[in-house]
């Protein structure tokens, strides 16, 4: 089953699109001075996701791309199968609630009833089991040539985005190479990635050769659904929690953190990388004018 795919950008399959109106709110205020202005807040609106009839989470959400967001919660979740028939996902903007239809008869009452709190935000739920599905994962082992690092934060801290229209939100990024191709936002990293999930499985896309990027912390959870989708690279301009990377070691991703101008630190697949490129080549980072920590 595929979604509509909007090509948005020359180089990207889906980019960002700051001027969305349903994305941004125009709110005045007043600065440190005391004068009045006027500035762009980003919109959380809450979305309910249902499997066949079944209310599995309510999650708050920028409002973009619904669909691809519940297939890919409930995908990482382990509540859709691999090889899932997938017969409607039907999104009531009205009624705010996505249903995601299965030719499979569902029932997950006993998995609903273990759920684990983590430090993410906006829908920072996993349940109970996911790390279950850890056991036997084995990543690719695919080699990350540090000139593709570069080229992709290069490109993708430059593209316009809702994080440097209004701060207060995070993205992730699939790549493939040096080559961004599908780049997600929300109030929550969590929901950036089950937007990823979502498009691969509805395109059917492979993960061997991919990379996730993502402007959030590399935390345990960030490091299992990265697992669970099959991708064997995770890079992020923010830092490690412990467990993330024991548990990247454990799997065989490649972590890549603190990816900033000529600076990063491999904590996990060090053994995979390639420095194929010259650092006095690459210019450190220009500092972001207003938006600085809104989206780590």
């Amino acid at each position: 089953m595929q979604l509509a795919t909007r090509k948005s950008d020359d180089s990207f399959l889906i980019a960002p699109d700051p001027s969305a109106p349903r994305l941004t709110r125009t709110v005045t205020g007043h600065d440190q001075t005391g004068a009045e202005i006027t500035t762009n807040v980003v919109e959380e609106r809450p979305l309910t996701i249902f499997l066949n009839s079944r209310e599995i989470v309510t999650a708050m959400t920028i409002g973009d791309y619904p669909e691809y967001l519940a297939l890919g919660f409930l995908r990482n979740q382990g509540m859709l199968q691999a090889d899932e028939e997938i017969t409607g996902v039907d999104f009531d903007e009205d009624l705010e609630t996505v249903v995601v239809r299965t030719a499979r008869e569902t029932n997950y009452e006993e998995k609903l009833q273990k759920k684990t709190r983590t430090s993410g935000c906006a829908v920072g739920t996993v349940f109970g089991d996911m790390m279950e599905g850890l056991e036997d994962t084995k990543l690719p082992q695919t080699e990350l040539r540090t000139s593709w690092l570069y080229a992709l934060s290069h490109e993708i801290n430059r593209t316009p985005s809702l994080y440097l229209e209004a701060g207060a939100i995070h993205g992730t990024v699939l790549c493939e190479g040096d080559r961004p191709l599908v780049y997600m936002e929300d109030v929550g990293r969590h929901n950036a990635v089950d937007k990823i999930a979502g498009w691969m499985f509805s395109e059917g896309v492979s993960p061997e050769n991919k990379i996730l990027y993502t402007t959030g912390r590399l935390t345990s959870e960030m490091v299992i659904k990265t697992a669970l989708m099959g991708i064997p690279v995770l890079a992020s301009r923010s830092g490690f929690t412990a467990w993330g990377v024991e548990i990247a070691r454990q799997v065989g991703l490649t972590l890549i953190g603190r990816l900033r101008g000529q600076r990063f630190v491999c904590l996990a697949g060090e053994e995979r990388l390639v420095r194929d490129a010259d650092i006095a080549s690459v210019g450190d980072e220009p500092k972001r004018a207003g938006r600085k920590g809104d989206g780590s």
